[in-house]
C-alpha cells in the first residue's frame, strides 16, 4: 500500500495562471505532454518567476481543476497580490485531504509522481474516503541537496 495520510487542512485559495488540457483524461501521455508545454512555455517567457516573485510563501502549486466541464492545469502560489497573467482564483475546502509525500529531480518530475502515487495507488486502496472532485495539487515546498521535494493534496469525503 502507499504512503499517505489524512490531514485536516483549512480552506486557502491558490492564484493560478492555466491551460486548458484538451488529451482526453484516459490519454495520460498526451496530458503530459500538453503539462510539459505549459510549463516550458511559462518558464521561458518569465511568467513563473513574476508569478513566484508575489507569492507569500515558498509553495509553488500545481494544480489540476475540472471548471466548466474543461481539464484546467494551473501553476500558482499562495498570494494576496495578482498579475495580469493570472486567470484563476483556485479555492480549496476546509476538510480532510490525502496527503502523499514525494522527492524528484524537478518539479515536473515530483508533480508526475505524486499524481500517479495519489490517482493510481491511494485512492484505488482507500476505503474510508472518497475525491468527489474540486482541485488537487501537487506541491513543490523546497530543494535539499539536489533534490525536490512536496506533497500531493488532494481533498476527500468520509464515506
Amino acid at each position: 500500500m502507499a504512503n499517505y495520510i489524512l490531514e485536516e487542512k483549512d480552506s486557502f485559495t491558490v492564484l493560478g495562471i492555466g491551460t486548458e488540457l484538451k488529451s482526453d483524461y484516459t490519454d495520460y501521455v498526451g496530458i503530459n505532454n500538453e503539462k510539459a508545454e505549459f510549463w516550458q512555455s511559462i518558464n521561458q517567457d518569465g511568467t513563473l518567476d513574476k508569478l513566484k516573485k508575489i507569492a507569500a510563501n515558498d509553495y509553488l502549486f500545481v494544480v489540476n481543476e475540472a471548471v466548466n466541464n474543461k481539464m484546467m492545469h494551473y501553476a500558482g502560489v499562495m498570494t494576496e497580490a495578482s498579475l495580469p497573467e493570472a486567470s484563476r482564483l483556485i479555492e480549496f475546502p476546509k476538510g480532510e485531504y490525502i496527503v502523499v509525500k514525494g522527492e524528484a529531480n524537478t518539479d515536473q518530475e515530483l508533480s508526475n509522481l505524486l499524481t500517479g502515487i495519489a490517482f493510481g495507488e491511494v485512492l484505488m486502496e482507500v476505503t474510508d474516503v472518497s475525491y468527489v472532485g474540486g482541485p488537487n495539487a501537487a506541491v513543490v515546498m523546497g530543494q535539499k541537496d539536489g533534490v525536490v521535494f512536496g506533497e500531493m493534496w488532494i481533498p476527500v469525503v468520509r464515506k
